[in-house]
């Protein structure tokens, strides 16, 4: 049993936690997740670990209520245990096999939608603490559903804030801000995009344009997180690539975004039939 330490809402439907996973905390790096279950019966959700502490054995994950496993999580509190916590699965980000001195002084540029800003928290972090420069560029579509606004201006060089509707930092999407810091004169070397697959096509194309490498992160197809069920395949450079054991993180160049977000529209009505029909176990003699 993993014991949950700490539950915060972060906004109305995203909810952080901290679980006992001594460990996980001690092989995790960044861009690996993992697989929790609430009970015995209990579906397996993959999570994106989003931070990790070694010397207190716990790992963070952030999970928005969208479904019926999702909001059995999200209904949990502190001292809740889960049945299981599976994990660091998934390659790590290529970065941490790039000595020290090399990401020294290096450009990064994050570009973070909504859920896929706690993702992006370990990613930033680990770069700053290397002595790259980091800019994150936060997109929501109001300010209410911002995330880790705080956490994330403590770990790297300049925080950008994106809003759709203009309640809060600069109006509009992030690919229209991506394009605006680069005419200002801003330089990158790498950018990297965490979000829904829509923004991170975009994302993708706008760099492009603009001659900027970007990595991509494919969480959002993952299922089971073994490769077993075949859900997270993705055409990358033509060949049929499995994101929970080949990825999640691939070359945006040569993800074909328009198949994937096919592939997700798939269950939707499964999904919504679940979430009529679902009653919350969770406090109901657990």
């Amino acid at each position: 049993m993993y014991k949950i330490l700490s539950k915060e809402m972060l906004n109305p439907v995203v909810c952080r936690m901290k679980v006992e996973a001594p460990r996980i905390a001690a092989a995790a790096l960044p861009g690996q997740f993992l697989i929790v279950r609430v009970d015995e019966q209990g579906e397996r959700i993959p999570l994106t670990i989003s931070a990790f502490d070694k010397n207190e054995g716990s790992v963070t994950i952030v999970t928005q209520k969208i479904g019926a496993s999702s909001a059995d999580i999200c209904a949990m509190e502190a001292g809740d245990c889960f049945e299981d916590v599976v994990g660091p699965l998934g390659n790590p980000s290529d970065f941490v096999e790039i000595p020290d001195e090399q990401l020294k002084g290096r450009r990064y540029v994050f570009i973070a939608g909504g859920l896929g800003t706690a993702p992006v928290y370990p990613q930033a972090k680990w770069l700053h603490e290397k002595g790259a420069v980091v800019d994150v560029i936060i997109g929501a579509k109001t300010s209410e559903l911002l995330i880790y606004k705080e956490e994330m201006a403590a770990v790297c060089d300049h925080l950008h804030i994106c809003t759709d509707d203009g309640s809060e930092g600069f109006h509009g999407l992030v690919t229209a801000l991506l394009e605006k810091l680069v005419a200002e004169g801003s330089q990158f070397d790498q950018a990297v995009a965490i979000g829904p697959l829509i923004m991170m096509k975009f994302a993708t194309l706008t760099c492009k344009k603009l001659g900027i490498p970007i990595v991509v992160s494919i969480n959002t197809l993952m299922v089971d997180g073994t490769g077993m069920c075949g859900a997270c395949r993705v055409t990358v450079a033509g060949k049929t690539r499995f994101a929970c054991v080949e990825g999640p993180e691939f070359d945006g160049y040569e993800v074909d975004f328009d198949e994937a977000m096919r592939r997700t529209g798939q269950y939707r009505s499964e999904e919504a039939a679940a979430n009529e029909h679902h009653v919350c176990k969770i406090g109901r003699g657990k």
